[in-house]
């Protein structure tokens, strides 16, 4: 693996690193890669990039992530890939960088779990049970990946166990007397009538973001049909999370008037244009600071969605209608997030049928 130097004008010494490969339609090709400072650099570019092609389990974690980030890029939205690089360089790399996926066994990924599960930050909180099982599981898709593709034998996670909970214990959500609270304590129009919107459709944070005048129906339904987004900067509207995400749901005369009203003192807006000119971080800023001058538990942007599943609950309406409002892919995902909301709804079931009972005598038994 040899590195060659060469003499620029001003006289300094540089490095660069040439070399044949054999690409993955069988080619062989010519890589010559100049502007190394030094002969260990040069050396190093070789090594990294002869060990990307490499399709066997001796491959290092690196080049792995590297691999696998760059075709899952072709298949996953912008979103979903900015979550699995920021979830990868900042609990993966670090600790499995420099090794070779063979050599990464269930003791390793257990002591690399101890070591997430003894996190605490400056106030003493360890990461959520949610976030272990998110950070594990990533590790997971990795091997598995290793599995498919580059020939390692099993999944170590597997043997090794998981870490973390899919739900968290709690969910946290306000009441509609306590969104009514804190939805008094803004000033912004704009961000109040975000806020309404959310908390009475129940619409995720993207889709409220992407919605334009041309969503808004004189049915007084709002047509939720895409998803907004800024990734490095760049702004995009992608397609809804699931099929069943794209829905057309009713929503109140009163939110329906107040939207209509925000959008006639938009001057110059045209059917195309977003109404909310403002980011996913701005929303969670703007909750924080009303939640904390309404003298109310905070909760996240998302959590409004949860809110509104809980008040449908409480008026009564079933999982199924819950589940298309919300633009869940089945009813299961409806059963399994908000199953804890119904613990009661057991007993009033056996109330309605004494009342039935009651309402209906037996007929005498000859």
């Amino acid at each position: 693996m040899p590195a060659y130097k060469y003499t620029l004008k001003s006289g300094k010494i540089m490095w660069y690193a040439n070399f044949y490969y054999t690409d993955w339609t069988g080619k062989k090709k010519h890589i010559c890669k100049r502007g190394f400072k030094t002969q260990r650099e040069a050396k190093e570019y070789e090594r990294s990039f002869l060990d990307q092609e490499k399709n066997t389990s001796d491959i290092l974690f690196s080049s792995l992530v590297e691999n696998y980030l760059e075709d899952m890029s072709h298949r996953l939205k912008p979103t979903t890939m900015e979550n699995k690089k920021f979830i990868i360089t900042g609990k993966l790399l670090p600790y499995f960088e420099n090794l070779k996926v063979c050599d990464i066994d269930t003791v390793k990924i257990r002591k690399w779990q101890n070591e997430l599960l003894s996190y605490r930050d400056d106030n003493g909180k360890p990461f959520s049970q949610t976030y272990l099982k998110t950070v594990n599981n990533q590790l997971s898709a990795l091997m598995n990946y290793a599995v498919a593709h580059y020939g390692l034998a099993s999944n170590p996670c597997r043997a090794a166990g998981s870490i973390g909970k899919s739900k968290a214990d709690e969910m946290n959500i306000w009441t509609q007397e306590q969104y009514e609270k804190f939805s008094g304590s803004i000033q912004k129009p704009s961000v109040k009538l975000a806020f309404d919107v959310l908390f009475y459709t129940g619409m995720r944070s993207g889709e409220l973001l992407a919605l334009t005048p041309a969503d808004i129906l004189p049915s007084k339904r709002i047509d939720i049909n895409k998803n907004y987004a800024k990734v490095n900067g760049q702004e995009l509207f992608l397609e809804p999370k699931t099929q069943k995400a794209k829905r057309c749901i009713a929503i109140p005369d009163f939110l329906y008037n107040d939207i209509c009203d925000y959008i006639s003192k938009l001057y110059g807006i045209q059917n195309g244009d977003r109404i909310f000119y403002f980011t996913k971080s701005a929303l969670e800023k703007e909750i924080k600071k009303a939640a904390d001058k309404a003298g109310l538990p905070p909760i996240r942007v998302h959590d409004l969605r949860h809110s509104h599943a809980s008040m449908l609950v409480e008026m009564g309406f079933s999982p199924l209608e819950i589940s298309n409002r919300l633009g869940h892919e089945s009813v299961k995902t409806t059963l399994d997030t908000y199953s804890h909301l119904y613990p009661d709804k057991d007993q009033q079931l056996a109330e309605r049928l004494n009342q039935f009972r009651k309402a209906t005598p037996m007929e005498e038994i000859p």
